[in-house]
């Protein structure tokens, strides 16, 4: 994947060996050098490119809900904090360690960093040639330790019920440390697989059995060079005479027969100066020799969710049934079959207590309009709501139909300036996940 074209001109002309997706358009590029980290252009920041060195000191890391800050001390240069997502921590980590440890000298040139592992204080990064262990509150600092493959010569895994012990067997000693069991079988097939890809073997048991025939070749190299094992010294060394002094008259005059004039004896001892000559070594004198041979063994030397409800209609049913007759038309006007047909005439006093017929108009012809009108009134109401319950309110305003489409349309354009302003929102919280 190509790079943004302000990071593809910062990276020159190195190498980028790792690239971790920030989010959106940002990138966190790692070269061998320095890791670079490009921002582009959002509501909070313009497109920017940030560089980062590998020399540091120490390495720390602070890990909140949404962000995670990458520390690197320089010491007396001062500090730089590398900001990403709490979620891509782990992926933009590993990177960065490794170009430290590089930067640092603790790796070769061409030596690649498998894997990290964070637990609690103990930091593990495995390496193709090496474990490298920080104990510590910060990531990575200088006091560190590292064992090389090459010193291994055994490698096991001691599981318990919270934690498993990996325990490197190297050629002067053992180290054990823990890792916990939801990670261990991670730490396992990894730590294993660079052991046995250094030493050119499948799996730590034949890594196992290849020490094991190195050793039995070793002693069998060791026992042919040097026979029984007892150290040779050659025929010895001369024993030292008694007299020197006569072993010189003799060798300077081999005629001279000894034997004449001394006894046959092998001591001679003279009265008067109580003088005794040995004329061989005895055996305290070979003793002392024995005893005073610098080269001889010390044999003490000894080889770890409403309800609704219906209104009353007999408003309706009352309009329906036409005006009230006077006390007169219901004693003379009723017919024989008992129809509501009214013929007489309403006598002036009940006019003037009415107070409804107008003068010459009788009282026939005002119920008769009456009636119908309430007819038309009812079945247009019937017509416009049926059964629901509900009467007519009789606005035909023209003016309020304006006004209601009019507020209508404005809750519209309201409702598309919530949607413009949520995704606003979103899109600066994102930015914010992201560090900026």
């Amino acid at each position: 994947m190509s790079l943004p074209d302000l990071l593809a001109s910062a990276v020159g002309e190195e190498d980028v060996v790792a690239r971790v997706d920030l989010g959106g358009e940002d990138v966190l590029a790692v070269t061998p050098t320095r890791t670079l980290v490009y921002r582009s252009d959002g509501l909070l920041s313009d497109e920017t490119v940030d560089a980062y060195p590998h020399g540091a000191e120490r390495v720390d890391v602070s890990e909140g809900r949404r962000k995670t800050k990458i520390t690197l001390d320089r010491g007396l240069d001062g500090e730089e904090t590398i900001t990403v997502p709490a979620k891509r921590t782990d992926d933009a980590l590993h990177p960065i360690l490794a170009g430290v440890l590089s930067a640092a000298g603790v790796t070769d040139p061409g030596e690649s960093v498998i894997s990290t592992f964070r637990f609690s204080e103990l930091t593990l990064i495995i390496t193709s040639d090496r474990l490298v262990k920080h104990i510590g509150s910060v990531v990575w600092d200088e006091e560190f330790e590292e064992f090389h493959y090459d010193g291994v010569i055994d490698l096991d895994f001691e599981e318990g019920t919270v934690a498993t012990s990996v325990v490197l067997a190297m050629r002067d000693r053992r180290e054990r440390f823990k890792a916990p069991n939801e990670s261990a079988r991670e730490v396992r097939e990894t730590l294993s697989d660079a052991v046995c890809a250094y030493h050119d073997v499948e799996s730590p048991a034949e890594l196992r059995a290849v020490r094991e025939q190195d050793e039995a070749d070793a002693a069998e190299a060791s026992d042919d060079a040097g026979g029984d094992g007892s150290p040779d010294f050659g025929v010895g060394v001369d024993p030292l005479s008694a007299s020197p002094a006569a072993d010189a008259d003799a060798d300077a005059d081999p005629g001279v027969d000894s034997g004449a004039d001394a006894p046959t004896g092998t001591t001679e001892t003279t009265g008067t100066t109580g003088t005794t000559e040995h004329n061989g070594a005895g055996p305290e004198d070979a003793r002392s020799v024995e005893a005073g041979d610098p080269l001889a063994p010390d044999p003490s030397a000894s080889p770890t969710a409403v309800d609704g409800t219906s209104s009353d209609r007999s408003d309706a049913d009352a309009a329906q049934t036409g005006p009230p007759r006077t006390e007169t038309a219901r004693r003379t006007g009723a017919s024989q079959n008992g129809t509501a047909d009214v013929t007489s005439e309403r006598s002036p006093r009940s006019e003037t207590l009415d107070g409804t017929a107008t003068p010459g108009e009788s009282a026939g012809s005002r119920s008769a309009a009456e009636a119908a009108g309430s007819s038309s009134e009812a079945s247009g109401a019937d017509a416009d709501f049926g059964d629901s319950g509900f009467e007519p309110a009789g606005v035909t305003d023209d003016a309020l139909a304006r006004e209601v489409a009019e507020l209508r349309a404005a809750v519209e354009t309201q409702a598309e300036r919530i949607d413009e302003q949520a995704t606003l929102i979103e899109q600066l919280i994102e930015e914010l996940r992201r560090g900026r």
